[in-house]
Order: structure tokens, then C-alpha cells, then sequence
């Protein structure tokens, strides 16, 4: 009996040295919560509600003034759209239709019109079509303008979540946005910004008329 009393009295520290060591552990990290995956469907009937009328209903506008969205980046329509709706990036036509749109309907619509092949372009200006390839594939090296392919690919398909798909898009479009930028209007890249302020009328007419053609 004398024995056993301290032995039941070690056993005991230790079953509460080691219930206080467990209390004091830290839980294991939770796992990570799953990302909702866009909605097609809602996505389709979002864009047709919203964006056709403007956009064409595959997202290949049939106006030069509107953009083609077929095939764009999806990351990037989310992140235009949401500049639209909070006013970083001006446009009161847009900011409209987006201010009525959740950050769901947003990735929907984005996913969907990604989902649709984008219709080749074509440049039309044969005069400035050589000026607007050396741009866009060698910059201007005596204004420090970089080329447009080391962010958008040589071929205009861009890079997802940074640089938006330019393959095939409007001439007309991409002299708008190019200007805009040079002129501060557009405000929601600093890098085009600083690109495009160092860029004349020809020089910006010519790199949109080549991106037209691009495949």
C-alpha cells in the first residue's frame, strides 16, 4: 500500500500536466473556405439582360465604339467592373449598368462572356500598319515607350489576372482608350498612364489599328 499511494499520486500529475500542455495547444488552422465557382447559367442571363445590347450577344460588339469582351480575361472584367461601380475608372454609362450588379453578378457575367470565342478583327490603315507593329513589338526606345507585347504577348492574348486580351479588338476602341489614358480621363492604370502620355496621335492610331489585326 505504500507503494501504490505515490505511484497514484505521479499518475495523477501527469494526466493534468498533460491536460494543461492540451488546453494550451493551438488549434489547427481551419481549412481553407472554397471559392464559389461563377454561375453559367446566371452568368448568360445577367449578360443578356445587361450587356448585349452594347456588346453583342456572344460579346463580339459589332460597334467599334464598344469593346469585344469574347474571350477576355475574366479577372479582368471583374476588377473593370467593379472600377466602373465605385468610380475609379469613369464612364457614366457604365458605372450605371454596374452599380446594379453584386460582385456575383459580376464574376458570372465575366466567366460567361469568357466562355465565347472572340471574332477576329482586322486593321485597316495598310499606311500606318508597319509604324503600329514596330510599336507595338519594339516600343519607342528614344521615349522609353516599352513594347506593348511584353505585357500583352506578341500575339495580343495577354496574361490572365494582370494584362487584358487586346487580339482582334476594335481599332476605333483602342485609339479611345489610348487617348484617354495620355489624357488623364482614364485614371485606373498608372502604367498606361505613363505609356501612353509619351505616345502622339499617329503613333496611338497606328499600335490600335495593328492590334486589330492581331490573331
Amino acid at each position: 500500500m505504500k507503494l501504490i499511494a505515490p505511484l497514484l499520486a505521479a499518475a495523477l500529475i501527469a494526466v493534468s500536466s498533460f491536460s494543461a500542455v492540451a488546453s494550451d495547444a493551438k488549434p489547427e488552422a481551419a481549412a481553407p473556405a472554397k471559392v464559389a465557382k461563377p454561375d453559367l447559367v446566371k452568368g448568360e442571363a445577367s449578360y443578356g439582360a445587361v450587356c448585349a445590347a452594347c456588346h453583342g450577344a456572344d460579346g463580339n460588339s459589332g460597334t467599334p465604339a464598344y469593346p469585344k469582351l469574347a474571350q477576355q480575361h475574366p479577372e479582368y472584367l471583374v476588377k473593370q467592373l467593379q472600377e466602373f461601380k465605385s468610380g475609379k475608372r469613369s464612364n457614366a454609362v457604365m458605372k450605371g449598368f454596374a452599380s446594379a450588379l453584386s460582385d456575383e453578378d459580376m464574376k458570372n457575367i465575366a466567366f460567361w462572356v469568357t466562355s465565347k470565342k472572340a471574332k477576329p478583327g482586322f486593321a485597316k490603315d495598310k499606311e500606318l500598319v508597319t509604324l503600329g507593329e514596330r510599336i507595338y513589338r519594339g516600343g519607342i526606345s528614344d521615349r522609353q515607350v516599352p513594347a506593348c507585347a511584353g505585357c500583352h504577348s506578341p500575339n495580343g492574348a495577354g496574361l490572365p489576372s494582370q494584362y487584358p486580351r487586346l487580339s482582334g479588338q476594335h481599332a476605333e476602341y483602342g485609339v479611345a482608350q489610348l487617348v484617354a489614358f495620355r489624357d488623364g480621363i482614364r485614371k485606373n492604370s498608372l502604367q498606361m498612364t505613363q505609356v501612353a502620355a509619351k505616345m502622339n496621335d499617329r503613333e496611338i492610331k497606328a499600335v490600335a489599328d495593328y492590334i486589330a489585326g492581331l490573331r
